[in-house]
């Protein structure tokens, strides 16, 4: 049975909350932890700015044009705060924030246009598209910038006008980014609000809100279903992944090496498509194995504003707990640490880059999606073994295949049963390409003119084609 939490007394106006570094463990800053009744007013304020906002698609493009040159302007601001609250290297941060002003230029030139219709009769029917209104975005602390902009540039360029929440573990560098692209918007379109739950959970629901994007974790995606469908409004959920990369016998080795650890390492492996577990061939895994061990073992791991640092913390001390349990599990029933397998001795929230072997299959740090700098590689016979492993899980968000013969690894690309599968790399996306999962994975497409048109809604007009 459930432990029973204790009830949180209420917030009252004006109340904070601390902002933790994780590279020490310490708070560095406080932020308003705003009471979920404050939400009807910026909801009301959103849905009067929508009136005017949806109405003229050249000015929104020249206004999402300027935030993106705001955003990159204020790119030495925005970057030292994020790796101060993410923990993430600076330059991964400095990259983070390009790609944040990248997607708002991106969006500025797409613009839906009508979509005419014959089915023969003598009616000139045409599909035109509206905006939904005030529309509301949930994101996550590990690529809190990024996934921000991924929600409202397209939700902006669209005609609607949003509410964005970020995770409480990296409120700053969001609302940061809300002020400055709201210095390119009019009053209203854009609103950043911060606080612990239940506000989220009040923001899925909020009657006003007409849709709802979450990216996080498959319980909490499921809870904002729920309550976005109590007003019957739009979700769109990424919820994740355990992606698996298979190699293939030809694969060489120390060529995909390097690619494949930050495949798996990135952002301390804190990202939903990271390589979470390689499926090798028997006579190549001690071989991958070493591979992968000897850069985790000299990876240099430390604070993200240090320049040296290649590695930053776990962002979080639940996130990291959950890292060090699945590990310990892991090792426990007969898993072999050929590098790392434990916490740093240090202050922060640090866990040595772990490479882990002899684990067995249905291990939850195979099975599960652990989130951290741990990574199981794992022996196969026949590739029809390796498929059947890599599709046996309830996610389905990506996986990559890895090796010489570019025919095969396509053909087997072709069998996994997840959104988006890469040949000989893991990861990347253009800002123009669809990005959706199967499976517990998501609902819906983000991306691309997808994520264009996931914000609008069609209208019809039919017209006779005489008087």
């Amino acid at each position: 049975m459930a432990t029973r939490q204790p009830r949180r007394a209420p917030r009252t106006p004006g109340e904070r909350f601390a902002v933790l570094d994780p590279a020490t463990g310490e708070g560095f800053a406080q932020v308003p932890d705003q009471q979920p009744e404050e939400l009807d007013a910026v909801v009301a304020r959103a849905h009067e700015a929508w009136r005017s906002w949806r109405a003229d698609p050249v000015a929104r493009a020249t206004a999402l044009r300027a935030a993106a040159d705001a955003v990159a302007a204020a790119g030495p601001d925005l970057a030292p705060l994020l790796t101060r609250e993410q923990g993430k290297p600076l330059a991964e941060s400095q990259a983070e924030v390009a790609r944040t002003a990248a997607r708002l230029r991106y969006f500025a030139e797409l613009t839906p246009g009508p979509q005419p219709l014959d089915d023969g009769r003598p009616v000139r029917s045409e599909v035109r598209w509206r905006s939904l209104g005030p529309v509301a975005a949930i994101v996550p602390w590990n690529f809190p910038l990024q996934l921000a902009s991924a929600k409202f540039a397209p939700a902006l360029a669209a005609g609607n006008t949003m509410v964005l929440k970020p995770s409480p573990h990296t409120p700053l560098a969001t609302r940061l980014l809300g002020s400055v692209v709201s210095t390119a918007l009019p009053e209203g379109v854009l609103t950043v609000v911060t606080g612990q739950e239940p506000l989220g959970a009040r923001l899925a629901r909020h009657p006003g809100i007409r849709h709802v994007t979450f990216t996080g974790s498959v319980p909490t995606g499921r809870a904002v279903a729920v309550g976005a469908a109590a007003s019957l409004t739009r979700a769109t959920l990424e919820l994740g992944g355990n992606d698996a990369a298979v190699l293939l016998a030809d694969v060489d080795v120390e060529r995909i090496a390097d690619r494949l650890f930050w495949a798996a390492f990135r952002n301390c492996g804190q990202v939903c498509m990271a390589v979470k577990r390689v499926y090798v061939p028997a006579r190549l895994h001690g071989d991958v194995v070493e591979a992968l061990a000897q850069r985790a073992k000299t990876v240099v791991v430390g604070a993200g504003l240090d320049p040296d640092t290649q590695l930053g913390p776990v962002n979080n001390a639940p996130q990291l707990a959950r890292v060090e349990h699945y590990t310990a599990r892991a090792l426990a029933d007969g898993a072999r640490a050929a590098a790392g397998g434990h916490r740093l001795d240090r202050p922060g929230y640090f866990h040595a880059p772990t490479i882990l072997t002899d684990v067995p299959p249905d291990s939850p740090v195979v099975t599960q999606e652990q989130f951290g700098p741990v990574l199981p590689v794992l022996p196969y016979g026949h590739l029809d073994e390796a498929v059947a492993a890599a599709n046996d899980t309830g996610f389905g968000l990506g996986g990559s295949v890895w090796g010489t013969d570019l025919d095969l690894a396509e053909a087997v690309a072709e069998r996994l049963e997840c959104g988006t599968a890469w040949i000989n790399h893991h990861a990347e996306l253009s800002l123009a390409q669809p990005f959706a999962g199967t499976k517990d994975s998501g609902v819906g497409v983000a991306g691309g003119p997808w994520g264009l048109y996931g914000n609008l809604r069609p209208f019809v007009v039919h017209r006779p084609e005489g008087p």
